[in-house]
């Protein structure tokens, strides 16, 4: 019987999402955003890059991959790994927790600072929408 393998993992549908996305550009194609300080808080809280990859809803190389890419645009790891060890074999480095710690510190700068413009723009959208009825025909 064979088995099916980590990359073939379907990401779930997303719900949309409100407020502001910083992703926080170096000027040398190099960059950090929620979607990678997401995937770090994950395998702080997992302790492994398996097991948040699968919670995030993506393959473990997507995993790896953006783990790597982050850990190339530091001079400091972001996290260290436990060959060998069966699940929680990834925890974050000082570094790694510091990097959270500034990218969520400019999130909410920015969000405390754009508020009131960001309000302005929600008052202004028109309604949503009424989802159709399921199972309706069109």
């Amino acid at each position: 019987m064979a088995r099916g393998k980590v990359d073939d993992v379907k990401e779930p549908a997303r719900k949309p999402r409100d407020g502001l996305f910083i992703r926080v550009y170096f000027g040398d194609g190099r960059h950090i955003g929620p979607g990678m300080i997401e995937l770090l808080e994950t395998i702080r809280t997992e302790r492994s890059i398996l097991s948040a990859a699968r919670k995030m809803g993506m393959s473990y190389r997507r995993a790896w991959l953006l783990v790597d890419e982050i850990a190339g645009n530091f001079r400091e790891p972001v996290v260290v790994t436990h060959p060998g060890r069966r699940g929680h074999g990834t925890d974050l480095t000082p570094f790694g927790e510091r990097l959270i710690a500034l990218y969520r510190g400019i999130e909410a700068s920015s969000a405390t600072a754009t508020r009131a413009a960001v309000d302005e723009l929600r008052a202004t959208l028109t309604p949503p929408s009424p989802e159709p009825p399921s199972g309706s025909q069109g």
